[in-house]
């Protein structure tokens, strides 16, 4: 199977390349670098079936590309990520999120493209009355990012309805494990990782209480795998634990890991955190027969041991 990877050269991206690789098929990845890391590739650039390419999704080049290339399935995972970025200027939030996905649905339309498979965020649910968040929650976005990921959903429902473009939706809790980078938008799991292996103060914003559902990146890179099938077409799905860890147990948990001292600073609340998410990957199970695999212990102890093999 061909398959064309946007953002591949990112955190989720890299490791979903790595996957399909593995697993016999032909990848191309189209990345424009303003996040993504070219060390994140050197595995896969010695593979004679992979094919790396430099263009922002939102350049013309991005649909005559596709057009030569004509892919079966498209991943769609380059994305600008940042909420508190999207509040600051939502003008290139939507040039990046609506404006690229619009141009990445028009290029497999061009390319004759089987199904696209989306990179969406528990963002879009906002506050949930529900925790864990069910499959058919209600939408409830709070910040232009969130926007900007449900307009690419919906564009997703149209591209289908004119031109029979399959597409599966999934929805990431929060994503952890090698490659993530402690510098920029980071993940809580990479900055508590680089601060206690290197001995820099970590922090606890509020009592540590507040929960999140973290999900090891293997586990989504599979449930992007089983997405690229006939399964799932038109839907959405939560890929999660269904599990909620509070900041201070994560903490603890990598520092048992990193063998480091458990001794997080405190900080005061942010504002407009939530409190608390999880999402509830029963549907995914039935939809995909995707379910999550990796223990948070074990995917902790994973990554603290990659990080520390990392170049500093």
């Amino acid at each position: 199977m061909r398959v064309l990877v946007t953002g591949g050269a990112g955190f989720i991206g890299s490791n979903l390349v790595d996957r399909l690789l593995a697993d016999g098929h032909d990848v191309a990845v189209v990345d424009d670098f303003s996040s993504g890391r070219r060390d994140n590739l050197a595995d896969a650039a010695t593979h004679g079936r992979f094919r790396l390419h430099e263009i922002d999704v939102r350049d013309p080049a991005m649909i005559e590309l596709a057009a030569e290339l004509r892919p079966e399935v498209i991943c769609h995972l380059a994305a600008q990520i940042s909420v508190r970025k999207s509040v600051t200027d939502p003008v290139h939030d939507a040039s990046v999120n609506v404006q690229g996905t619009a141009s990445v649905l028009t290029a497999a339309h061009e390319a004759g493209t089987r199904k696209v498979v989306f990179a969406s965020s528990v963002a879009v649910y906002g506050r949930p009355a529900t925790i864990p968040v069910p499959g058919d929650a209600a939408t409830d976005p709070r910040s232009p990012y969130a926007a900007s990921k449900l307009s690419g959903e919906t564009y997703l429902a149209t591209f289908r309805a004119l031109y029979g473009i399959e597409y599966t939706t999934l929805v990431l809790s929060n994503v952890y494990g090698p490659r993530q980078s402690p510098e920029g938008e980071a993940g809580v799991v990479a900055i508590f990782t680089d601060g206690l292996l290197s001995g820099t103060p970590t922090v606890l914003y509020g009592d540590g209480t507040q929960t999140r559902d973290y999900i090891y990146v293997e586990d989504v890179v599979d449930g992007f795998v089983r997405a690229c099938g006939a399964d799932g077409n038109g839907r959405r799905f939560n890929l999660g634990t269904g599990i909620q860890t509070t900041d201070r147990r994560l903490h603890a948990l990598i520092a048992d890991a990193a063998d480091a001292p458990d001794k997080p600073g405190f900080a005061p609340p942010r504002v407009g955190d939530l409190p608390a998410m999880a999402v509830d990957p029963v549907p995914a199970y039935e939809g995909l027969g995707w379910q999550p695999r990796t223990d948070l212990a074990t995917g902790l102890k994973n990554t603290v041991a990659w990080a520390a093999r990392r170049p500093r």
